[in-house]
Order: structure tokens, then sequence, then C-alpha cells
């Protein structure tokens, strides 16, 4: 075994049980190999395209981050998903397993969706690319496949250190940079608590959190324009997309891969192993 050089420790952990909605912080959850377990078990279908549900299409899907999921009862191991609880916009509350969940959320979206707890084989979303010259696509609509069998944009696990976040308050402090505005699942607190985007040179490695749980970190997480909507008391800001995009090539946090589950709690050590 390689030596280890700490880069930190877990400051928050976050599950999102539906795609595209608002999630829930946690203390601690059991990493496996498709990442936090409950992590996207759900997702919206729309049923006229068959495409899922994304916020990254704003300009159809636009009140996705005004719609809050958490589970009633902590998901186990061996056991299917447990039912979501889903509040709406208006305050009113309902769960996944009730027989009008589909048509209440239709209603209150004002298209034709369904509830899913079992991706497509090929599953794909519509993504829309804001006008900023940094950006591949400026200003248009485009189809975008998702990892086989599951809710995921392109990764199970993103992770996120606040020496990133409080470098993109340099770049732009106007801007209200909050890791809630990138739906990690892991945040790093970074030990030095430097500002830099330290986690740019962690793909490749591997990190060890607590005794047991291994990671890879396979590349640099690319942003959208879902960073840049209201969310909570967060206002639409273009400005932080275009930072991300100025300043690291949109990469905000870094994807990782499972080479060893198990628990993980907030406070534990991380290690990159060198």
């Amino acid at each position: 075994m390689g030596a280890n050089n700490k880069i930190g420790s877990i400051a928050s952990l976050w599950r999102y049980p539906v795609k595209s909605m608002m999630g829930e912080e946690i203390r601690s959850t059991i990493i496996t190999d498709r990442g936090v377990l409950g992590d996207r078990a759900y997702a919206l279908v729309d049923t006229e395209t068959g495409r899922v549900v994304s916020a990254k299409n704003p300009r159809k899907w636009p009140d996705m981050f005004s719609y809050y999921s958490r589970y009633g009862e902590t998901p186990q191991l061996g056991r299917n998903v447990p039912p979501v609880q889903i509040t709406l916009p208006s305050g009113a509350t309902i769960n996944s397993a009730q027989s009008d969940s589909s048509d209440v959320l239709s209603k209150a979206l004002g298209r034709n969706v369904r509830i899913e707890a079992q991706a497509a084989q090929s599953p794909t979303l519509e993504e829309y690319w804001p006008d900023l010259k940094e950006l591949d696509h400026q200003d248009t609509v485009t189809d975008e496949k998702m990892p086989e069998g599951t809710f995921f944009d392109l990764a199970i696990l993103h992770i996120l250190t606040t020496s990133t976040i409080n470098q993109l308050r340099q770049f732009y402090p106007q801007g209200r940079f909050e890791s809630r505005r990138f739906r990690p699942n892991i945040v790093v607190n970074a030990g030095s608590g430097e500002p830099g985007f330290v986690e740019n040179d962690w793909v490749g490695k591997t990190v060890r959190i607590g005794d047991e749980v291994r990671l890879e970190i396979t590349e640099p997480c690319p942003r959208c324009v879902m960073t840049t909507l209201p969310q909570g008391d967060l206002p639409n800001d273009i400005g932080i997309l275009k930072t991300a995009a100025q300043k690291n090539n949109a990469f905000v946090g870094v994807y990782a891969s499972v080479v060893k589950g198990g628990m993980v709690h907030c406070d534990d050590e991380i290690n990159l192993m060198t």
C-alpha cells in the first residue's frame, strides 16, 4: 500500500433522491458501487418524449429546484429503495408510493410525467446551453446520453472542495458561490483552507475516506446551466457559470468511481493515496 497524504475531511454529505429536485443533507451514508445509497434512485420521465426530466433544460422544466425530495426512512443495503416524499412548490407533500403521484406531479409541472425508480437501458435527457462563448454550444438544446440504466448525468459520485468554492468567490465576489449550487455528494473541508482548484490534481488518483472507502477520481466535473438557476435564497446568476468557464474550463469539482465501498460520516478524514 502506498503512502497517504491528508487532504481534508468530510464537511457535508448530500443525497438527491429524485434527479433534478432538491435533496437532503445527511450525517452519514453507505457508499456502494452506485455511489451514495439512495442517490438519484428516482426520476421523472417525460411521457411524451421518454426522456428523463432534468433541470439542465430550464426552458422546459423551469421550476425543478422548487421541488424537494427526501426519504421518510433511510435506505438499507439489500432492500428495495423506500418511497420518497416530495414537497411541491405549493407546500403540499406527496409520497411516490401513492397511486396518483405521477398525476399530481404532472399537474404541478404542466406536462405529463411519471415517477420512475428504474431507469431505461439507454436513458437520455435534454440540456440547454446558455449563450456563453466559453461553452461548447451556445443558446441551443442538445440530447445527452446518461450512464446505462441510471439516473446520473455522467458519473455516480461528485466531490467538491471548500478550496474551489473559496477560489471562485475570489474571482467573482458578487456571486453567491455555495456548495449547494453544484449539487455535490461529498463536500471536502480542504486541510489548508487556501483557495485553489485543488481537486484538479486528484484526477487519476485514489482517495481513502476513513478506514474503509476507496474512490478513484476519474475526471473533472463539467458544469452547466443548472449552477446558475435560483435555488432557495440563491438568485439566478449566469456569472456563476461564466466565472467557472473563464477560470477553470467550466469545471467545478471532480467525479469519482467506487473502488471499495463502505460507511462514511461527516468529519471523516480523507487521504490521497500515493
